[in-house]
């Protein structure tokens, strides 16, 4: 599967930006963008649309500087381990889109307690107005490793800078509206002391992607750093973990969860992960005050949410080490991500699996998990047969007591097991407009296997070829070109083949339609038996201008029968049974000419040719 595409967005409502007069949104993906405006009919015509500014961004945020898994591979994902102890603290934490360029902040508790939307990061993040900064909370890895992407939908659009101030490198906003309780979010507590931490974490988004962890076991120094100079927290070097561009403006915890700064900046990275600053708090603190309030030194975190935690609860958060494609194997050995949400420490739990809507043997679980805490449970080998599957793995009995939020026992994985295997190469090439060009290739069933596009303009004529392991089974793809001219022949000559292994095709699109072209091909594995020339097809009258009268074998108790025409397309799919015996087909509408007539079944396969002739 490719990497995070953004190619829709909303809809939005006045409540998206808690009612004000405009709003940002996240970057979208191409180089044009349809705006669709709706008002009630009641209101009809009072609405003004404006579009104020467009940031067309010099490098593709989705796959190349700022973007899902493109930061360096020390980074940790917060879902692991490490994360365990700061639960609440990576909830308050949100990526900040801005002008075509990303920070971090976290939203901060204030003394009433009342979920107001502040918000604290980087003063050298803002350039121009922040009314349009979009805000993108949760953006978490569902698993520890490998990183997975996941919904980055969570946005909050637009803010208000309240306060800033060089000398710490900080900036203080107002959210223009709280993040609903769909969000679970968390507001950071704070202390304004001044004391050292004994040890600290930094949660943040490097290089715009998926929020990391990082650790220093030792205290902070003090120092300055930036220009102009900024008092500052200075890490030395992080125990675990980094930072990178992308990480400014992500707050600093000391040992008791309480946020002490926000990044500046500094040297660290993955090959050498040394000396970082963060703007301190204390130092912050007389501008901050007026609105955070007056109630000490420290102040712990808020959950608007906040529930007691039941004693028992288990659950399974992730499902990894299952390729969502496989290639020639016919079995998984996957793990699961095990987390105690119970406030009691976990002991034992039963695991719970279905694989394809069949439940597994349950498989015991016994060690020593400490509330809020996660670990890595593998699965064991399990077999699996050709074709799309799905994994459901859930949790029950913690400790051998009823699970006290049954709602987060479960979680699922799809995948596709392509056993036998056969080499399939699609090469489509674009015209002049690139950009206008997406496709997906999914199972006829409907799942996807993978998608592109869209892509750069002027790259016309130059064919782009996808390799794929299937299976047995039928697929498509299906191209779209937003501008509805398809991709030839007005602004060049594109087309899409499919080849086989040895390179013979099976389908292709000339690439002239509209909106949409769909092209359909089958693949039968090698070790399906041929059905021998004496039982084959038999097909009459052949050829015909009007119906056909199939029969198949009478060993074959049930199968399958497709027709397709000279380029490959599937013109026709029939299910037969044995108790049929024959079935009579009628070409209706189709051109005249040759066609492949195909039978599968799990006795073996037979191909034979028929005719229409008008």
């Amino acid at each position: 599967m490719m990497g995070s595409t953004r190619t829709s967005e909303g809809g939005y409502t006045a409540a998206s930006n808690g009612g004000g007069t405009s709003m940002g949104v996240a970057p979208l993906s191409g180089s044009r963008v349809i705006v669709e405006y709706q008002e009630p009919a009641a209101v009809a015509g009072q609405g003004h649309l404006t579009i104020g500014e467009v940031v067309h961004c010099y490098r593709d945020p989705f796959s190349q500087a700022k973007a899902f898994g493109d930061s360096g591979s020390c980074n940790i994902n917060v879902i692991c381990p490490d994360g365990d102890l700061w639960r609440d603290q990576i909830r308050s934490v949100a990526l900040i889109l801005a002008g075509g360029g990303s920070c971090t902040g976290q939203l901060l508790n204030n003394c009433a307690e009342d979920g107001h939307p502040y918000f604290l990061t980087a003063n050298h993040c803002v350039s121009g107005s922040v009314a349009n900064w979009v805000f993108v909370f949760n953006w978490d890895s569902p698993d520890c490793t490998p990183t997975t992407n996941a919904p980055d939908n969570q946005t909050v659009s637009g803010s208000t800078l309240l306060t800033s101030d060089p000398g710490t490198d900080m900036a203080f906003l107002e959210l223009s509206a709280a993040p609903p309780d769909t969000f679970n979010v968390f507001y950071s507590g704070w202390d304004n002391t001044g004391a050292f931490p004994d040890s600290t974490v930094g949660i943040h988004h490097p290089k715009g992607d998926i929020k990391k962890i990082s650790r220093d076991l030792d205290p902070p120094l003090q120092g300055q750093f930036g220009n102009p100079v900024a008092e500052c927290w200075h890490i030395q070097t992080w125990d675990t973990g980094t930072t990178e561009p992308g990480s400014s403006g992500s707050g600093l915890w000391n040992e008791d969860g309480r946020l002490v700064g926000q990044l500046f900046g500094g040297a660290a990275n993955c090959a050498n992960s040394v000396d970082d600053y963060y703007g301190r708090f204390d130092l912050s603190w007389p501008l901050l005050e007026q609105w955070l309030g007056t109630c000490g030194g420290t102040l712990d975190g808020y959950d608007p949410n906040g529930i007691t935690p039941p004693t028992y609860d288990a659950a399974v958060t992730a499902i990894y080490d299952i390729p969502d494609q496989s290639c020639g194997v016919d079995s998984i050995t996957p793990y699961i991500t095990l987390k105690n949400n119970g406030t009691a420490v976990m002991t034992s739990v039963t695991l719970n699996l279905v694989l394809d809507a069949v439940p597994l043997l349950p498989q015991p679980w016994a060690g020593t998990l400490l509330s809020g805490q996660t670990m890595n449970v593998p699965l064991g080998t399990i077999p699996v047969g050709n074709g799309p599957h799905t994994l459901v793995v859930g949790s029950s009995q913690p400790n051998g007591q009823v699970d006290g939020n049954p709602a987060n026992d479960a979680t699922f994985d799809e995948f596709l097991t392509a056993s036998p295997a056969q080499t399939v190469s699609v090469v489509l090439t674009l015209d002049e407009w690139g950009s206008e060009t997406t496709w997906e290739l999914t199972t006829d069933g409907g799942a996807l296997l993978d998608e592109g596009g869209p892509y750069q303009n002027g790259t016309g004529g130059v064919p782009l070829i996808h390799e794929y392991c299937l299976g047995d089974g039928c697929y498509r793809i299906v191209i779209h070109d937003v501008a509805g001219d398809g991709i030839c022949c007005d602004y060049g000559d594109g087309n899409l083949v499919v080849l086989d292994g040895d390179s013979l095709l099976i389908a292709e699109s000339d690439g002239q339609f509209g909106d949409v072209d769909s092209v359909s091909f089958c693949i039968v594995g090698t070790n399906v038996p041929e059905l021998g020339p004496l039982t084959a097809l038999r097909v009459w009258p052949n050829p015909s201008n009007g119906s056909f009268t199939i029969a198949w074998p009478g060993g074959v108790e049930r199968g399958t029968l497709r027709l397709f025409d000279m380029t490959g397309r599937m013109a026709m799919e029939r299910a037969i049974n044995a108790v049929q015996g024959t079935i009579t087909i009628d070409p209706g509408p189709l051109a005249e000419g040759g066609y492949t007539l195909q039978l599968t079944s799990p006795q073996g396969r037979a191909v034979t040719r028929l005719f229409v002739q008008r």
